[in-house]
């Protein structure tokens, strides 16, 4: 997939290999630079396995190669070449060049701060039938939420589709969006559609790129709760490699019953207000991470990192996943509750719900700084089925409240 040079004396690949010969063999690595001037310099390489052993068909590797010291210390240029080993016997293997620099092409700045970005969203395989007004949303908010400083990079697995792309083409123009072309992964039978590999990848393409990189979905929103800011946030942060994140799972149907409101024109976390206040449940988190100081990723967390991990969060930083909304291309108010549902806790499909309209108070800025970003965008002509009454099993009951923030 991919071969970079990680600072002065590391590299590192990321690719796929046959998860047999991992699981049931004992490959391993060698690594040689090779100079301009003939001369060589050979490094033993460290293999990670950071899809926790997920993978199909194939796995992800990542190898890293540490040497001494710089091997092109004269900036006279070479290339790194690779011996993949299949087993313990030497003699069975592959060498391929992995990476070349030409003559002049190290530049040693590049490796220390300050980096061109603060933040930097490494997002995982773009995939199925994607709403194209459910990316325009997650995109404004986000390059709101983390200000000028920061870049996002989309992995199209064959998800981007024409009004997909439409509307994240305004944010490539202006240069915050960067799209990778990933739909030939189709061909490699890897764990959902490959996503450990691309994170990896992203990991390490932009390792230099920016002080902290964040990995989550694009049905999540990050959010700060008691006004806090992200600069203060990472601040105290600051001496942690990475740091992990709760979610607050939404659901992805619910609305209100109020015939004052136009659904229809609202975006999905203005309108979808209630929030699963199950508690004590082990929910999945994302993250971010200092790249400079981790050598493999996954998608939750990473395990082969030079730093503490941060684990209590909850009241600095968490996310709003509104699972499954991603793929509905029509009205996402597909229940209604009764405006009562405001004080009460509301049970749909036998789980617990309580309104939660702390996304919803953004929308406005939200959608002002979309305007004063990149214009007008057009509207996606969707389908707008109209809301149904309140079904029976949806039930608003005289509950207290759970206190939430």
């Amino acid at each position: 997939m991919g071969a970079y040079r990680g600072g002065p004396t590391t590299f590192a690949l990321v690719g796929l290999a046959s998860k047999p010969i991992h699981v049931y063999s004992r490959p391993w690595f060698k690594c040689e630079w090779i100079s301009s001037n003939g001369s060589s310099t050979r490094a033993l390489a460290y293999k990670m396995l950071p899809d926790w052993g997920y993978g199909r068909v194939y796995t992800v590797v990542v190898v890293n190669c540490t040497f001494p010291v710089n091997p092109n210390h004269d900036n006279s240029g070479g290339k790194l070449s690779i011996n993949a080993y299949y087993g313990e016997n030497p003699r069975k293997m592959e060498k391929f060049t992995a990476l070349e620099e030409a003559p002049g092409a190290y530049n040693e700045s590049k490796y220390r701060p300050p980096y061109q970005y603060e933040y930097l969203y490494c997002g995982s395989s773009l995939y199925g039938d994607l709403s194209a007004a459910r990316l325009r949303e997650w995109m404004a908010y986000h390059a709101w939420f983390f200000g000028e400083k920061s870049h996002f990079v989309f992995h199209d697995a064959g998800g981007v589709s024409d009004e997909a792309r439409a509307v994240l083409d305004p944010w490539v123009r202006a240069g915050r969006v960067t799209m990778q072309d990933i739909r030939a992964q189709a061909e490699f039978d890897g764990y959902y559609y490959n996503q450990f590999l691309v994170v990896n990848d992203c990991l390490h393409r932009y390792r230099y790129a920016a002080n902290w990189t964040f990995y989550f979905d694009v049905d999540e929103y990050i959010y700060l709760p008691h006004g806090n800011s992200l600069e203060s946030v990472l601040r105290d942060f600051s001496d942690y490699t990475q740091f992990t994140i709760e979610q607050n799972p939404m659901s992805s149907a619910l609305c209100l019953n109020d015939p004052t409101q136009d659904y229809s024109r609202q975006w999905g976390f203005e309108k979808l207000l209630f929030r699963d206040s199950r508690t004590g449940l082990r929910r999945d988190r994302k993250y971010a991470i200092q790249a400079k100081n981790a050598f493999s990723t996954g998608v939750h967390m990473s395990e082969n990192v030079t730093g503490k991990t941060l684990h209590d969060t909850e009241t600095k930083i968490r996310y709003y996943h509104y699972h499954n909304s991603i793929t509905v291309q029509g009205e996402l108010c597909r229940e209604l509750v009764p405006m009562s549902a405001k004080n009460n806790v509301t049970w749909y499909n036998k789980l617990p719900y309580v309104y939660d309209d702390n996304m919803k108070k953004l929308a406005s800025t939200i959608k002002q700084f979309e305007l004063e970003t990149i214009g007008n965008v057009q509207e996606q002509q969707l389908p707008q089925p109209q809301p149904q009454p309140q079904p029976a099993h949806v039930n608003s009951i005289n509950t207290p409240r759970t206190t939430h923030t």
